[in-house]
């Protein structure tokens, strides 16, 4: 009897907490425009594709690594004799940065590991740390791409 009682009020508990809880739900602010972010094959066309093919001074580019390593973030070859990727190819790529590009997330891996630790990046990044703050125009592409900029 005693079992059955504890039951009763265990039950009695959560009817009673049941209301509050929903009344708090309905009355949470609707997720963030970042949370609801998604990813633009456009922007990302017209202004990630080209950061990965720029050389910066003092680093590879990063097409040269990232199209022949087995790091989580691969790269299409680039065709023989080709400066940049065909439409084909940058729809694979497209589908492999999602790997890498969270959407709405700064912590993307694609964000955090090319920039510089002292700016708020990872400690290590086998090419380097291609860049030195969160001001480089390269880095505010990759930026504007995981937040969810559309192309224009």
């Amino acid at each position: 009897m005693k079992r059955a009682s504890s039951y009763l009020i265990a039950a009695a508990c959560l009817t009673l907490a049941a209301p509050g809880s929903l009344r708090q739900a309905e009355s949470a602010p609707a997720p963030s425009s970042a949370a609801s972010a998604s990813l633009d094959y456009g922007f990302f066309k017209t202004k990630v594709e080209p950061v990965f093919l720029t050389k910066r001074p003092g680093h590879t580019r990063c097409v040269a690594c990232h199209t022949s390593n087995n790091a989580p973030f691969h790269l299409v070859r680039l065709s023989p004799g080709s400066t940049n990727w065909n439409e084909e190819q940058s729809r694979q790529n497209f589908q492999l940065i999602q790997r890498v590009a969270i959407p709405g997330s700064l912590d993307s891996p694609i964000v955090k590991h090319p920039l510089a630790e002292q700016a708020g990046g990872d400690p290590h990044h086998g090419g380097g740390q291609q860049f030195e703050s969160q001001n480089d125009p390269a880095w505010l592409a990759l930026k504007a791409f995981v937040s969810g900029e559309k192309a224009k």
